[in-house]
């Protein structure tokens, strides 16, 4: 399998030494990254010779080039940018699920994939349990899904506190709002399970804790059930969940398997 690359930063490096480098996942391989700024003409050439790729310029010329799947990694704006050109003849990564809190650019892209004959996968991110919601949601037996998340009290306050303090409480869709750094936690697990407006989501300021922990219950015709993940920063940027990168790589190794568990 081909893989194009958009973005080279702490979550690209990863995908880019664990593929190309330590050859993680068989028979694959990143053999394009994409960017389109002026200055990756000074950038990417260095990287290419690291990590064995060739490096793009144009989003049409990489679409003609023989990639299997392009993986974006970089941030909302540049999936909401790339998505829709991507997905007219490629299927797709999609790791910045923020983006698709614009419900207009979903519904456009759910239209592409169905058009195009196209994929677009979504990686569960830093957070799990979203086959147990997939699997209650059918024939409508999902009743209640809450997210919870935790995070030490300096990421979310400016003032000090000694206690927690809930900074957030109501639907996915208005914490997408007020709180666009955990839009992809609520906004994956709203697409998994209930939507934005069902999914209730709880966001707490905890002083005592050093790292971000999210709490997700879930409660149908199934029975119920409470996954807790307390996720380590990654080693070489402590604004992204070690997890993430490791569902990513997860995922992509997942379309090379014969067997697949879900």
């Amino acid at each position: 399998m081909k893989l194009g690359l958009i973005g080279t930063g702490t979550i690209g490096r990863f995908l880019l030494e664990n593929i190309n480098i330590k050859d993680i996942i068989p028979d694959c391989n990143i053999t394009a990254v994409l960017d389109e700024r002026p200055k990756a003409r000074h950038e990417l050439p260095r990287l290419a010779k690291t990590f064995h790729f060739t490096p793009f310029y144009s989003a049409e010329e990489l679409l003609q080039s023989d990639v299997d799947l392009v993986i974006e990694c970089a941030n909302v704006k540049t999936a909401q940018q790339y998505a829709p050109i991507v997905l007219r003849n490629k299927n797709m990564l999609l790791i910045s699920v923020g983006a698709l809190v614009d419900v207009k650019l979903l519904d456009h892209l759910d239209n592409l994939t169905k058009t195009n004959q196209t994929k677009l996968y979504l990686p569960p991110g830093a957070i799990g349990g979203l086959d147990i919601i997939q699997a209650g949601k059918m024939l409508d037996g999902l009743n209640e899904v809450v997210l919870e998340t935790r995070k030490p009290a300096h990421a979310l306050l400016e003032e000090q506190v000694e206690c927690e303090k809930i900074v957030f409480s109501g639907n996915a869709k208005s914490a997408i709002e007020k709180f666009p750094k955990n839009a992809n936690v609520a906004i994956t697990l709203s697409l998994a399970g209930l939507g934005i407006d069902k999914t209730q989501v709880n966001i707490i300021a905890d002083p005592q804790i050093d790292k971000n922990i999210h709490t997700i219950k879930g409660r149908g015709e199934f029975g119920e059930f409470m996954i807790r993940l307390k996720n380590n920063p990654s080693p070489t940027n402590p604004k992204t969940s070690h997890l993430t990168s490791l569902s990513i790589l997860s995922t992509i190794h997942s379309l090379q398997k014969q067997i697949v568990i879900r």
